[in-house]
C-alpha cells in the first residue's frame, strides 16, 4: 500500500483495485451513453426501434412529436451507434443497432420498464 499512502488501512480498497480502475475516457463514454438515454423523448423512440423498424413519420405519430424533431434525435442516437437506418424510395427506415453497447441499452429499458420484449429470447 506504499503507492497510496493517502487510503485508510481498512482492507477495503487496494492498490490493485485503484490499478484496475478504468480510465477517464471510459467513464466519460459511459456518462455520455446515460446522457443521451436520459431523454424521455430519445427513451420512447429507442424503445419503439428496439421493438419495430419503421420511418420517421410513424415514430413521430407513435411517440406525439413533429417529425423534425423525431429526426434530430434520431441523428443523435444514430451517431451513437444504437440505431441503424435503410432508404426504401423516399422513405428512411430505422432501427434498434446490432452493436453490443444498443443490446446492452435495450434489455436495460424493457428491464427497467418490466417490459417483456417480444423480441428477444431470454
Amino acid at each position: 500500500m506504499t503507492e497510496h499512502p493517502h487510503l485508510h488501512q481498512h482492507d477495503e480498497l487496494s492498490a490493485d483495485d485503484l490499478r484496475a480502475m478504468p480510465a477517464d475516457r471510459i467513464f466519460a463514454r459511459a456518462a455520455e451513453t446515460f446522457q443521451l438515454i436520459s431523454d424521455t423523448s430519445r427513451l420512447k423512440i429507442l424503445w419503439l426501434l428496439c421493438h419495430h423498424e419503421t420511418c420517421v413519420n410513424n415514430i413521430a405519430v407513435a411517440v406525439g412529436m413533429s417529425a423534425p424533431a423525431v429526426s434530430h434525435h434520431l441523428r443523435l442516437l444514430k451517431q451513437a451507434g444504437f440505431l441503424e437506418n435503410r432508404r426504401a424510395g423516399k422513405e428512411m427506415y430505422y432501427k434498434l443497432s446490432s452493436a453490443a453497447e444498443a443490446t446492452l441499452v435495450h434489455r436495460a429499458v424493457d428491464d427497467i420498464l418490466d417490459i417483456s420484449c417480444p423480441t428477444c429470447r431470454r
